[in-house]
């Protein structure tokens, strides 16, 4: 399936590619805690929590960019609404770190909040930090008619200049986030006129409603997998964690396995499925067959899963490194 060649040809190709990333932005910010300082609050008697670091970086959509970015693709374009609030502004800042983003299309709006998921990390020295109860910011409020409109007008300024598109409906709600009916309505008028271009939806409720699209499911989505393969009209990745992905080719039907490459020790898989379609999107981009492409994320993903306490990247060298070793 993959060779040192093979590899080797996505790898470079990378750096030449322009990608498209549409979906929710979320602001993953990370609070260290030291449980050694921790000191009764005097108000209340709780344990008052005391924060050492803060880490801040691009979450949901923003991980799937932080993949690309680290992979080194040249050009990697975000079609957003975001909040015009402090957490936008952080967010921007984490995005403005990054290599290769063009952060024309990320739009801050007034009126809405910026999606952020707030991680309390409380640890000692010389331990592993467990994860406190996440603080979850969200819109919960339908995505407006105007906002709908700036988002499709942005993803058709976008369409002719990227090599592909990734699209990430990472918000429950139904329309309350960046990929709403109108939008999921624009990218299959898209994907039936120039059913070239390579587009790879995931979605965290609604995956069966993407048309003429590629889609990935994941394992608990894969009991309707007749119904999104039918919708889809597509190449479809059923991720299924250790056991690899299978592709289901629109006229074939029997899907191909493709084997998820085994990993030792502690894993962290936040963030994984998102760092295989970053893996799967530019390889296909790169000239890789879907299968290549579906092997590629697997492999991807078994690097970023051992980094504990973040959503994991790999850039070209990690990539080598673990080819030759597994």
């Amino acid at each position: 399936m993959l060779t040192t060649d093979s590899i080797e040809a996505i790898l470079v190709r990378l750096p030449t590619l322009s990608i498209g990333v549409l979906g929710d932005l979320f602001l993953d910010r990370y609070l260290d805690l030291d449980a050694n300082l921790t000191e009764p609050s005097l108000e209340t008697g709780l344990d008052a929590y005391q924060v050492v670091r803060v880490r801040s970086q691009p979450g949901a959509a923003g991980t799937v960019i932080n993949n690309l970015a680290a992979l080194g693709v040249g050009r990697i374009v975000p079609i957003a609404i975001i909040g015009d609030d402090g957490e936008g502004y952080e967010l921007r800042q984490a995005l403005a770190k990054m290599p290769a983003i063009d952060p024309t299309h990320i739009i801050s709006w007034v009126g809405r909040r910026t999606p952020t998921y707030t991680k309390p990390m409380l640890g000692r020295a010389g331990e592993p930090a467990r994860e406190l109860n996440r603080l979850d910011i969200k819109n919960r409020a339908r995505t407006s008619g105007e906002a709908e409109s700036a988002i499709v007008q942005s993803l058709d300024h976008v369409w002719s200049n990227v090599d592909a598109l990734i699209v990430l409906d990472q918000v429950s709600e139904m329309d309350c986030g960046v990929v709403t009916a109108l939008v999921r309505k624009r990218l299959a008028e898209l994907g039936e006129v120039d059913a070239e271009k390579f587009i790879l939806a995931d979605s965290r409720e609604r995956i069966r409603s993407f048309r003429n699209v590629c889609v990935k499911p994941n394992a608990r989505e894969g009991k309707d997998i007749d119904e999104i393969r039918k919708n889809s009209r597509r190449t479809v990745y059923l991720t299924q964690g250790e056991a690899g992905i299978r592709v289901f080719r629109p006229e074939a039907v029997d899907a191909t396995l493709i084997p998820a490459y085994p990993v030792t020790g502690p894993t962290d898989t936040v963030g994984a499925g998102d760092s295989v379609s970053a893996g799967i999107a530019s390889a296909v981009a790169a000239g890789a067959t879907f299968e290549q492409a579906a092997a590629f994320g697997n492999l991807v993903a078994s690097i970023t899963v051992q980094q504990i306490g973040t959503t994991g990247t790999a850039n070209p060298e990690q990539v080598r490194a673990r080819w030759r070793m597994v």
